[in-house]
């Protein structure tokens, strides 16, 4: 979905399936040569409809654009291996560079390659959303978790919380994570309350993973804190039984409903936007 200064935009189709954009919300002006797009990814297509409305926008005198894009499309293509490998986070940039915003807010991207290839790209820390995770769950003893080592090197200078970490063990051929190991401050699992924290899930397997170890450890009661989460994670087994008993997350992406899924709204036209719940 996209929003223009907090209105959300239509993107119809002619009948040939290309983008129809009318009906623009009467929210810009000469006399204010400014505007905020906010772009929560739902499909491809949306790429195209923001490329039109921000050319519709300077071309009525919109000169200061500032993109709102919680999460960032292609960021796990962030690397290529070989001539035949297409990598798509670097196009994407360029197509978003092109467009000359004044700033490109970003939320807990993938990666730091994305910081490299986006201009005047800012980086949202994930940490409101991560507190008020902690503050839901409300144990005193709360442990964190990282699923591997990138993931501690991200989060844990951020939460002041004592932690553990995930070793994973990966069948390279075929990427399947076989299980993993745990490091840190494994004597704390044992009948403790435990937050898994990353930044994207997909299916959820790396989660799926964590859990299991760290129920196999003497974990009681297990979260899961995801700043990306695809709607894929209902087809995966991370929500199935009661290894998990919450899933948080934010609107950035996620547009399905479940009731072990809480969703924290992605909204910068509201006070405090990072506290307030869908």
């Amino acid at each position: 979905m996209i929003y223009l200064n907090g209105e959300p935009v239509n993107i119809g189709h002619f009948p040939d399936g290309t983008v129809l954009m009318k009906q623009i919300p009467h929210s810009i002006s000469k006399d204010k040569p400014s505007a905020n797009i906010c772009w929560l990814f739902e499909n491809n297509e949306e790429l195209t409809a923001l490329f039109y409305l921000t050319r519709h926008l300077q071309s009525h005198g919109i000169a200061e654009i500032e993109l709102d894009m919680p999460y960032l499309p292609n960021a796990r293509q962030d690397r290529v291996k070989s001539n035949e490998d297409v990598f798509t986070l670097k196009y994407f940039s360029e197509i978003i560079n092109m467009l000359g915003f004044k700033s490109v807010a970003v939320l807990d991207p993938h990666s730091y390659v994305s910081e490299a290839l986006i201009d005047r790209i800012t980086i949202k820390s994930p940490k409101p959303y991560i507190d008020l995770a902690v503050q839901k769950i409300g144990a005193n003893d709360l442990l964190m978790f990282y699923p591997d080592e990138g993931a501690m090197k991200r989060y844990s200078g951020m939460i002041d919380r004592p932690f553990a970490f995930g070793i994973k063990k990966r069948d390279w051929a075929t990427g399947q994570i076989m299980g993993l190991d745990v490091s840190g401050m494994t004597e704390l699992v044992k009948g403790g309350t435990v937050l898994i924290v990353d930044d994207i899930s997909s299916r959820g397997g790396t989660f799926y993973h964590s859990a299991k170890k760290l129920r196999e450890l003497g974990a009681k009661n297990i979260y899961l804190y995801i700043s990306h989460c695809e709607n894929t994670i209902l087809d995966g087994e991370v929500l199935k039984g009661d290894l998990i008993q919450k899933v948080f997350t934010t609107n950035s992406i996620f547009t399905a409903q479940h009731n072990k899924i809480e969703v924290f709204n992605y909204d910068r036209y509201q006070p405090n936007a990072a506290y307030r719940l869908l």
